[in-house]
């Protein structure tokens, strides 16, 4: 019974310094890992089919902000087909009606309207496709 207290005894004292050794280890290993970190720094090279996609989409967020820009800016309607109430009533007393209207038959109603007025008159008649 003694020896085999001796030997349980001589394992434990083994398993202790292979704990030991262990725990220095890792005692290392974390100072080695706790240590600052030097700069790392690298370069990568950009291989011709990468700039050719770069490019493509740099063009294509130059094109779509030229749309945009555009359409943010409020204006007539371009495929507005229909004049104003006001301009209606003042061709009907000179007697412009529906249908294609002549240049000078437009003129001398326009007579008594300012240039700006005229030039707006005109405007929308063209919009609406009554001159041609």
């Amino acid at each position: 019974m003694e020896q085999d207290e001796r030997q349980i005894v001589a394992r434990l004292e083994a398993a202790a310094e292979l704990l030991e050794r262990a725990l220095s280890w890792l005692e290392e290993r974390q100072g080695a890992l706790a240590g600052e970190v030097e700069k790392i720094s690298a370069t990568v090279e950009q291989s011709h089919r990468e700039a050719e996609l770069i490019e493509k989409l740099e063009a294509a967020e130059r094109e779509l902000a030229a749309l945009k820009t555009p359409a943010a800016q409020p204006g007539p309607d371009p495929l507005r087909k229909t004049l104003p109430a006001a301009a209606s009533a003042m061709l009907a007393k000179h007697g412009v009606g529906e249908g294609p209207v002549d240049v000078r038959t437009l003129d001398s109603a326009l007579s008594g309207l300012s240039l700006e007025q005229r030039i707006a008159v005109k405007t929308q008649l063209l919009r609406s496709g009554a001159i041609a």
